[in-house]
């Protein structure tokens, strides 16, 4: 369905080019990492190699000198292969991009380049266990001490923690109080900084990556690890919030892709009483509505990120982007299972390990009610809800 899109020659041969490496590890290769939650290194370092992680990243530092649309059909495909990697969101998209927009000149070399070619990795710390999604009431500390900053507190759902060369945190002010002025900074902690500790999360999710609560007891940094501009360091976070949405979409957009080729391919091979089961209008209509709201979900995603890589104000588009690729991709999965009966529950058919990563992508990054709380806010002028 890539001929709806609005494309060119050069992102043709990007979207083909991503598939000959991945279709060449597929699902069972995500599977497999992903029951052991093991790192997967091959696929990564390889996607690093070629120069399809960091397409959005200054070429000076090592990246593309692209844009989020040429990341986005990156990752996209990437999903389609059915290889749906939240690291690629995490550690390019999310963390690269607050690096490029506001890091020293020392930390974009020492990062960049590691990151664009899948040779570093680098987690996200924001969330917090009393602090959900208000990020104004966040508890960790920065305290400053000499040349140095001293870390302590306790981050939640930290994915990719023990997978990341650092870690990319989010702190407030030792000595302001919690509130929507308190002065927060941003510094990057290496993962084997003495102090930081974590320990894992049993969840349910099907993914290489494991979710950690991360703790930083008087953890040491230099001063110079400071992203931006101390106590500025809210404004460097949302130079991250555009391309984790847009990128999450994209990654969403590709689980949708995945789940409703698996269930087309069945609905027409399955036969009962002599007639593939796609010819009867229980199935084929509901298959036909995947397809029409995954290709609006995709074009808003593809509208987002070009209106990020120019500039203009995104936030209103990655933001409806996310919304309509989560929600389209949880009803895409949840009908291509249905679509192949009790074998939609067998491993073998490779869409049942995927339902608690898509419905995490409906959760975060950022949740579907707060997306609505967004649109109704800035799009409708409603009164704010919080």
């Amino acid at each position: 369905m890539s001929e709806l899109l609005p494309t060119t020659p050069e992102h043709t041969a990007l979207r083909k080019a991503v598939r000959q490496i991945v279709d060449r590890y597929g699902f069972p290769y995500f599977l497999e990492c992903a029951r052991a939650h093991k790192e997967p290194t091959e696929l990564y370092e390889e996607l690093g190699a070629a120069g399809f992680l960091g397409m959005h990243l200054p070429e000076e530092y090592g990246g593309g000198g692209a844009g989020l649309t040429e990341t986005c059909i990156a990752l996209e495909e990437i999903a389609a292969a059915g290889c749906p990697l939240l690291m690629l969101v995490i550690a390019p998209a999310i963390c690269g991009s607050i690096i490029a927009a506001h890091g020293s000149d020392a930390i974009k070399a020492e990062w960049l380049p590691g990151l664009a070619d899948g040779t570093k990795t680098m987690a996200f710390a924001i969330t917090e266990p009393d602090a959900g999604s208000n990020t104004h009431q966040l508890a960790v500390t920065a305290r400053r001490d000499g040349e140095d900053y001293l870390i302590n507190g306790t981050k939640y759902w930290t994915s990719g923690a023990d997978q990341a060369d650092a870690i990319l945190v989010v702190c407030k002010d030792a000595d302001a109080p919690a509130g929507k002025h308190t002065p927060m900074s941003m510094l990057v902690v290496p993962a084997d900084a003495h102090g930081l500790s974590m320990t894992p999360i049993e969840a349910e999710l099907v993914q290489p990556e494991t979710q950690f609560t991360v703790f930083f007891d008087d953890v040491r940094v230099p001063a110079s690890n400071i992203i931006g501009e101390a106590g500025k360091g809210f404004r460097a976070v949302f130079a991250g919030l555009n391309p984790e949405r847009v990128t999450a979409a994209a990654l969403a957009n590709g689980i949708s892709r995945y789940a409703l080729e698996k269930a087309v391919r069945y609905a027409t091979d399955r036969q009962v009483w002599k007639v593939p089961i796609g010819a009867h209008q229980g199935l084929s209509h509901p298959m036909a509505q995947c397809y029409i709201e995954l290709a609006q979900a995709r074009l808003f995603t593809q509208r987002a990120a070009e209106m990020a890589d120019a500039g203009e104000d995104a936030a209103e588009a990655v933001n409806i982007a996310k919304y309509a690729a989560a929600e389209c991709m949880l009803r895409t999965l949840d009908q291509a299972i249905q679509v192949h009966g009790g074998n939609g529950m067998s491993t073998e058919y490779g869409l049942a390990p995927l339902w608690f990563t898509a419905r995490m992508l409906r959760t975060a990054p950022t949740s579907r009610e707060m997306v609505l709380n967004f649109v109704a806010e800035h799009s409708l002028k409603l009164p704010s809800s919080y």
